[in-house]
């Protein structure tokens, strides 16, 4: 019998990079709506509702529920998407499952983003009774104080309210079971993956001395604090989320630049680098960000499919100069000379002869450069 997973919804090209975000007791998904769609321009993004929350079923969960067992639906969703590694960011106990990740399974994430959360939440009495609470009275009692143990005075959000009127009693008290047996703060130093915390200044909930108690352990972490935020930071302060977000998965820009660095060489680089200024500086970014951070690192296309690609498009429109660059990157991705004419032998049929005579000459020269460059290599020390 297939086991049920955790209801959600896949945003972004399913090329990308895998970003999971989980969200806060009380809401679904929607905490995240005013952030995903942004998010899913650079990646391809998960995010799922807790067991009788949104659309996932009530008996996902039971009483006596751990954290740990709601990291496991979420890796269960997760193998059932083919998603083996990910970046993960969730609010409060969404939060709590990617500290638990980062310490019980590190090997499937490759960041981690803590937002208006705990390693602890207060001792385990509170959620205790709050769990007593529900199961004896249901939500109502809860739902009118939403507000404003969630947004700072004055501020709301319909749609996470009636999502919280609409979780079911039975599973909202398994996940504040949960929540009264998690603390790992013990576990933090063991933390390797890299970390953001961010909190809302505002918080009443998951004051910034939780988040501050979390950036103090884990190592290398950063912690970023929102003056105007409370407890649902993405619903609240969105702009402020995501630029916090796409700073920490700026992984595009890191990675584009080793992939640069891979398929152009160090010595090109270098110059590039060096040439820059404030005025292009923008512009070398956006380089190393889309074109090698998203394009080149595409798995769809090998590096030498990448390679031929590009040699193609530059003999199409004549740019010699990036066509002479892009050669000797060819045989940096393995294309050997045959194969690079044979790339060109086409352009002179799909760009015209006269490009392609063009486009011969540069990467006759490119290539009887390397010959010369490589016999200089072998010759006397």
């Amino acid at each position: 019998m297939t086991r049920k997973l955790l209801h959600h919804r896949t945003e972004g090209p399913a090329s990308a990079p895998a970003l999971l975000l989980g969200p806060s007791l009380g809401t679904s998904y929607a905490l995240w709506d005013a952030v995903a769609p942004e998010l899913s321009i650079t990646h391809r993004v998960v995010r799922w509702d807790l067991p009788g929350h949104g659309g996932s079923a009530p008996d996902l969960i039971h009483a006596g529920a751990t954290v740990g067992d709601l990291a496991e639906l979420v890796l269960e969703l997760a193998d059932s998407l083919g998603i083996e590694r990910f970046a993960y960011a969730g609010v409060s106990l969404g939060g709590a499952v990617g500290l638990h990740l980062a310490v019980h399974r590190p090997e499937r994430l490759e960041s981690l983003a803590v937002i208006c959360s705990s390693a602890h939440f207060n001792g385990a009495r509170p959620w205790e009774e709050r769990a007593e609470q529900v199961r004896r009275e249901g939500l109502d009692r809860l739902v009118e104080s939403a507000d404003a143990r969630w947004f700072t005075p004055g501020f709301t959000v319909p749609r996470l309210v009636q999502d919280h009127r609409d979780a079911d009693p039975e599973a909202y008290a398994a996940c504040c079971d949960a929540l009264a047996a998690f603390d790992v703060r013990d576990r933090l130093g063991e933390i390797l993956v890299r970390t953001l915390l961010v909190a809302g200044r505002q918080d009443p909930a998951t004051p910034p001395a939780h988040l501050r108690e979390i950036a103090d352990a884990v190592p290398g972490a950063a912690l970023v604090e929102l003056p105007h935020a409370s407890h649902l930071a993405p619903a609240q302060c969105p702009e402020a989320v995501l630029t916090a977000l796409r700073t920490h998965l700026g992984g595009g820009a890191r990675r584009g630049m080793a992939v640069r660095r891979e398929v152009l060489g160090d010595a090109y680089v270098d110059r590039a680098q060096a040439r820059q200024t404030p005025f292009t500086a923008r512009f070398q970014d956006f380089i190393s960000r889309y074109a090698w951070g998203e394009v080149w690192t595409d798995p769809t296309l090998s590096r030498r499919e990448h390679s031929m690609i590009t040699l193609t498009a530059l003999v199409a429109h004549g740019h010699y100069d990036e066509l002479a660059m892009h050669v000797r990157a060819a045989r940096r991705s393995g294309l050997t000379p045959e194969e690079i004419g044979a790339v060109l032998l086409q352009t002179a049929v799909y760009c015209g002869v006269p490009a392609a005579n063009s486009a011969f000459a540069t990467a006759q020269r490119v290539l009887a450069e390397e010959e010369t460059e490589k016999e200089a290599g072998d010759g006397p020390g």
